[in-house]
């Protein structure tokens, strides 16, 4: 390991009562969960530094370090009024405003791949320096429409199966990033000799240096039929898969 001390804090039950009933406005979404990030993290580094008055490690939290990206600021900062944003980014637009801690942001003005060699040349290990981006609001932008427990598992389930798959083909370092999103619509399948009425997968693979414009990545049929079948099979309330196909622009990377 690196020999980092974590503290982890499980709030899901926080973040999905607050996201309830959020259906069609992502940028809500994503405002929603920057707040309730920040005022978790303030609430903890609160109770941290009272846990350690008369200690040697006694004293303030006073800096929150982010792992910022320079394409996270060319994305959430719009340069023509609110129209030209093109999503906040939980890291940048999505802070809170009364926030109370310092930011430290030190791969600010820098690009993925401009990270990735910085990583390489400090020795960070391979595994960590070619893992793939996960957003800063989570599966919740993942999961198109309202955001439930039940929605969480189908989306995680499908996305491990996922890169999984990728993984064991020895496609994840040609790929710059992937997951499995959950469409709010259903479709009709059969399973075993019942009529099914369920939800609908997309899949997501990009090519990209800079993650300001991506290409899709092209996966053999075989490939994409074994990582449908597993999914179907494995992911209760999912009765098909789809693989999207849309180049960054005219979409985003993610889909919320």
């Amino acid at each position: 390991g690196l020999g980092i001390n974590l503290t982890v804090i499980d709030a899901s039950d926080r973040f999905l009562d607050l996201l309830a009933g959020v259906k069609d406005d992502p940028e809500k979404k994503r405002k929603i969960i920057g707040n309730t990030f920040i005022e978790i993290f303030q609430e903890k580094a609160k109770e941290i530094a009272a846990a350690a008055k008369g200690s040697a490690n006694e004293g303030e939290i006073e800096w929150l370090l982010q792992g910022t990206l320079y394409p996270d600021v060319i994305e959430s900062i719009s340069f023509k009024g609110p129209s030209a944003t093109i999503k906040t980014h939980h890291n940048v637009g999505g802070l809170l405003e009364g926030m109370h801690l310092k930011l430290i942001e030190p791969l600010r003005e820098l690009f993925k791949d401009e990270v990735r060699a910085l990583g390489t040349q400090l020795g960070i290990p391979e595994d960590l320096v070619w893992r793939h981006p996960f957003p800063g609001p989570g599966l919740a932008i993942r999961i198109i429409g309202e955001v439930t427990r039940d929605q969480v598992r189908i989306a995680q389930q499908a996305d491990h199966i996922f890169i999984e798959e990728i993984k064991k083909a020895g496609y994840y370092k040609q790929i710059s990033q992937a997951y499995a999103a959950l469409l709010p619509v259903k479709a009709v399948g059969v399973m075993g000799d019942k009529r099914v009425h369920a939800q609908v997968i997309a899949l997501r693979a990009v090519e990209t240096t800079d993650f300001m414009t991506a290409d899709v990545f092209d996966f053999p049929t075989k490939f994409l039929s074994k990582v449908s079948t597993r999914i179907v099979n494995e992911v209760d309330g999912v009765c098909r898969v789809l693989y999207e196909v849309t180049s960054k622009p005219p979409g985003t990377i993610e889909m919320e």
